[in-house]
């Protein structure tokens, strides 16, 4: 059974698909995200606004969310 959570703004990720939830704060993740901008592996959820969270997929998707990662930690834990 497919667990949704949501990413933000009516959107939302499958959890059993999630590998991690980082802050976009350090370089390494920076270009994690550009090089999935780049091949196009890049899903922007922000809905114009910042991005404070990369949401990486074990098929090498990287969603983009305008919600902080702890945030996906407390809808996360509240699921199970």
């Amino acid at each position: 059974m497919q667990r949704l959570i949501n990413a933000g703004y009516g959107n939302c990720v499958n959890a059993d698909k999630v590998v991690s939830i980082v802050s976009v704060d350090s370089a390494p993740i920076k270009r994690i995200i550009q090089n999935a901008k780049d091949a196009g592996m890049a899903i922007d959820v922000t809905q114009g606004r910042k991005t404070k969270s990369a949401i990486i997929m074990d098929d090498g998707y990287v969603v983009l969310s305008a919600l902080v990662a702890e945030t996906f930690v407390t809808r996360f834990n509240s699921q199970q």
